[in-house]
């Protein structure tokens, strides 16, 4: 039975606007949570409101999701700042709005390699707050995309502002292996997890239709512009202390947790529920990466 509110916490941001977009295509009402509603443009759909709404704070969670039949957290933060950090956020933030959606459809975005052990702190940050949402709400449904992409995405944009530079710096020899996700389909995967009730309080890892190399996306990338560069092969310990360096800046280019995620992969696991199981054929990079780029 399909919901008639859903209320979207991330509803501003770049995966955010894409589920909101899909959510109204489907027919539902929505209410888009965010920090700084006088922020965001006008209404884009008659059926779309905005509320303010910080995950940091219970009671502001609990307005936001009054009068909703369902709930989605897009809500990220990949680099703390400005008071922001990945403990509140991800984890006490994600708490929040997992008790605000008691007795209410509920899908959370997390990422695919989520783990304790990680050595990086956004990672691990992303298991505690599945485990915090699985206690508060153990019939959410949990999302692990692999890397997105799109239109206008900060993914594409820097690898193709890097591929500018005469000389294209690799992670490592650039064999990381990543399993790049459109963003539209990770927005109609939360649409069908929330309409399917074999979704329900599952975990579904969910990564592209094609499996791709560092080096072999830039090359593609390096294609779909005309462009001819040397990919030159950086040691990770070399990228470590480019990021202990950076993190002197009040806006740092490269942190630490973003080398540490360049050092694994970010494929899906063939042996979790993934786009097949929600009935979704996704797209491959190298066949939308033209149509992101222009």
């Amino acid at each position: 039975m399909a919901k008639e509110r859903v209320t979207v916490f991330g509803g501003t941001g770049f995966l955010g606007r894409r589920i909101v977009a899909a959510l109204v295509a489907a027919g539902r009402d929505v209410r888009v949570a965010t920090r700084h509603p006088e922020q965001e443009e006008a209404a884009r759909d008659d059926r779309v409101e905005s509320i303010a709404a910080d995950v940091r704070n219970p009671e502001a969670v609990a307005r936001a999701v009054q009068g909703a039949d369902a709930v989605v957290n897009a809500v990220a933060l990949y680099v703390e700042a400005q008071g922001l950090d990945f403990e509140s956020v991800h984890v006490r933030g994600a708490r929040n709005v997992a008790h605000g959606a008691e007795g209410r459809s509920l899908v959370h975005i997390s990422g695919i390699g989520a783990s304790e052990t990680s050595l990086s702190a956004y990672v691990q940050a992303r298991a505690r707050g599945e485990g915090a949402v699985r206690e508060a709400c153990n019939n959410a449904t949990i999302l692990r995309p692999s890397v997105l992409f799109g239109p206008n995405d900060s993914f594409l944009s820097t690898l193709d502002a890097v591929t500018r530079l005469p000389l294209v710096p690799l992670f490592g020899r650039g064999d990381t292996r990543l399993q790049p996700v459109h963003v539209d389909d990770l927005a109609k995967a939360v649409v069908h997890a929330m309409d399917d009730p074999a979704a329900t309080g599952r975990i579904f890892e969910l990564g592209g239709a094609g499996t791709y190399g560092y080096r072999e996306i830039l090359a593609l990338v390096m294609a779909a512009r005309g462009r001819r560069r040397w990919l030159v092969p950086v040691p990770f310990a070399v990228w470590h202390l480019l990021a202990v360096i950076a993190a002197v800046l009040p806006n740092p280019p490269l942190t630490r947790d973003q080398v540490l995620l360049m050092c694994e992969d970010s494929v899906a696991s063939p042996d979790a529920p993934g786009f097949a199981e929600l009935g979704i054929a996704p797209r491959d990079f190298a066949d939308a990466l033209s149509e992101c780029l222009r």
